[in-house]
């Protein structure tokens, strides 16, 4: 089950966290990961990583706000391999702030990595699935998209604007084969998160950690390689009746918290 022989998967911002972990589990079910991000260094590391484990990997340096940069990297990509068969929309950053005090910079920054960087991979992908007549794409949504959480704003906003974006390549390209899905991952502990306690809240990182963590009826935060089994399922031919739809991932944050 969940065999992806052969199969070409381009994972953006898969050189950390959850993109890192859906490079190692695609790969590891036989797909070819390539990984596009702005950290070649991570990058790279990913892909020793897949190749040391018996996996195939490749690294491109790619700024995926940037058009010509992705569809350039993609159309590389198609010209090694011949064909794409899956894409997975991952790269995105985070930002802190209300409506009042997310600043313009900001707010077109999100913008421009978590919404055009989707839109312009969509742009230079669909064409080759198209005409192939298949593929699987996934999105990075967010339990934010259902249940309003503070100071989110601006990423909020982004993650919206994935999850209808998910809906709409799902009805426009039914009928060439391309399935289009989504996952609404809740809080998951990633560099990330650590990141964020020792900044905000030094000396007290243990403390802040727990309570997050039990925001989540579950009771502890998502492991990225969680996230990364479920893009494996909705990648595979096991998903081939699932296209338009929106997973939740968050340890009941959604539905028990209310």
């Amino acid at each position: 089950m969940f065999d992806l022989t052969d199969k070409i998967a381009i994972i953006t911002g898969g050189g950390s966290g959850i993109g890192k972990s859906i490079a190692k589990v695609l790969a590891s079910q036989g797909a070819v990961s390539c990984i596009l991000d702005i950290d070649e260094e991570n990058g790279n590391n990913v892909i020793n990583e897949i190749n040391d484990s018996g996996g195939i990997g490749n690294f491109y340096y790619c700024d995926v706000s940037d058009q010509k940069a992705a569809i350039s990297t993609i159309n590389k990509i198609h010209g090694q391999f011949n064909k794409i068969d899956i894409l997975v929309n991952n790269a995105g950053i985070s930002h802190i702030g209300k409506a009042h005090s997310t600043n313009e910079e900001d707010f077109d920054r999100i913008y421009r990595i978590n919404v055009k960087g989707v839109y312009n991979c969509l742009y230079a992908t669909i064409p080759y699935m198209k005409s192939k007549g298949s593929g699987s794409i996934v999105n990075l949504s967010s339990v934010l998209t259902v249940v309003g959480v503070a100071d989110r704003f601006a990423y909020t906003m982004s993650k919206g604007a994935i999850q209808s974006m998910t809906y709409s390549v799902a009805k426009d390209y039914i009928q060439d084969g391309i399935r289009c899905n989504a996952i609404a991952p809740g809080r998951v502990h990633t560099p990330f998160v650590d990141g964020y306690l020792a900044k905000n809240y030094p000396g007290e990182e243990k403390e802040m950690f727990d309570k997050l963590s039990k925001t989540q009826p579950i009771g502890r935060m998502g492991e990225p390689d969680e996230i990364a089994k479920l893009v494996l399922y909705l990648c595979s031919d096991e998903a081939a009746f699932i296209t338009g739809a929106v997973y939740p991932i968050d340890g009941g944050f959604i539905t028990l918290n209310s």
